[in-house]
């Protein structure tokens, strides 16, 4: 209760007196202060896009919805808006007096003082356009995905048929498919004769994970199903990769991913980047999956939630980068 009563007091009117009164003395407004005292990546688009959210200014609000071929203009009105000067961003600003200030906002210990020190990075429109585009960039990088995983899997359509086949190839490259609608099909993890059914949940997305998977990591991708096919701890490789695309949806579409990709993306994330974040979900997860030891397949949802709440806490590091050790590679 005191809590809810405590944020709403900080957001409604606590926050912006802090801002003001920092701004007095600092001569500069909180997103130049964000772009200049965090780091890039996630510490520092994670703080410009809430105080963007939550700007007073209409025009700040908006910044976040831009797409990218507005944003120049767009960060030139922010600027003139926030009276910033660009003929100073260049260098940073010498304050000629001195004063110890030691206050605290938003997650953030300021330690000011005044004393002609280097207080404000440089390059604030530049550093203030990178949070942009990852922040656009994630709300559309949600879009795409939701298109593919809306696209069902067409066996009338010859590039889906092809990327099947391919899935295939890439993981039994030595056994050949006697027919393209075989119980063969469970020696990679389907659980019927035709794959196609087991698309049903995350569509294209899915197989499109797959075959990257296969395809940029195809050392890995037969480790785990050499895994998978283990006589005792044994699972359902195609449907188990197919259950950890649906995981990297749902993480995406909570926000929960915005860290991950806001560190490792230098810019807009694009559709590689989250097959990228499943590659690293399947070799993670054949990983616990073989150090648990479940004692049967029927353990698979508590192992599979148990491996989930271990990414979401991972998620929760501002540092966190979810990926592969090594470099795409193809045999």
């Amino acid at each position: 209760m005191f809590g809810s009563i405590w944020g709403y007091f900080y957001t409604s009117f606590l926050r912006y007196w802090l801002k003001w009164f920092i701004r007095q003395v600092t001569g500069k407004c909180e997103l130049q202060r964000i772009c200049a005292g965090y780091k890039p990546g996630a510490p520092r688009t994670t703080k410009a896009e809430y105080s963007l959210k939550n700007s007073k200014s209409k025009l700040l609000r908006a910044a976040v919805e831009v797409e990218e071929d507005g944003l120049e203009k767009h960060l030139d009105l922010v600027m003139r808006e926030k009276n910033v000067k660009t003929q100073r961003d260049p260098t940073s600003v010498l304050l000629p007096f001195t004063v110890l200030l030691i206050f605290y906002i938003d997650d953030f210990i300021w330690y000011v003082l005044l004393t002609n020190v280097c207080l404000f990075g440089p390059r604030f429109k530049v550093n203030l356009k990178l949070c942009l585009l990852q922040i656009t960039g994630y709300r559309n990088l949600f879009t795409s995905v939701e298109e593919l995983r809306k696209e069902n899997f067409d066996s009338d359509k010859v590039q889906h048929e092809e990327m099947l086949l391919k899935l295939w190839d890439l993981l039994m490259p030595e056994v050949k498919l006697e027919s393209r609608v075989t119980k063969q099909w469970g020696d990679i993890g389907f659980q019927g004769d035709d794959p196609k059914t087991d698309f049903r949940g995350m569509g294209m997305l899915g197989l499109t994970n797959l075959v990257f998977f296969s395809e940029n990591y195809t050392e890995e991708a037969r480790q785990v199903l050499s895994h998978a096919n283990h006589p005792k701890l044994g699972y359902s490789y195609a449907i188990v990769g197919i259950n950890l695309t649906e995981m990297a949806y749902s993480l995406l579409k909570s926000g929960a991913l915005k860290p991950h990709f806001y560190n490792t993306v230098s810019g807009r994330p694009q559709l590689q980047h989250l097959h990228q974040l499943f590659c690293y979900l399947v070799y993670k997860f054949d990983k616990f999956w073989v150090e648990e030891e479940p004692e049967s397949i029927m353990e698979f949802n508590h192992y599979r939630e148990k491996f989930h709440d271990n990414i979401k806490i991972q998620l929760l590091d501002p540092a966190v980068a979810l990926t592969m050790t090594d470099s795409p590679r193809s045999n």
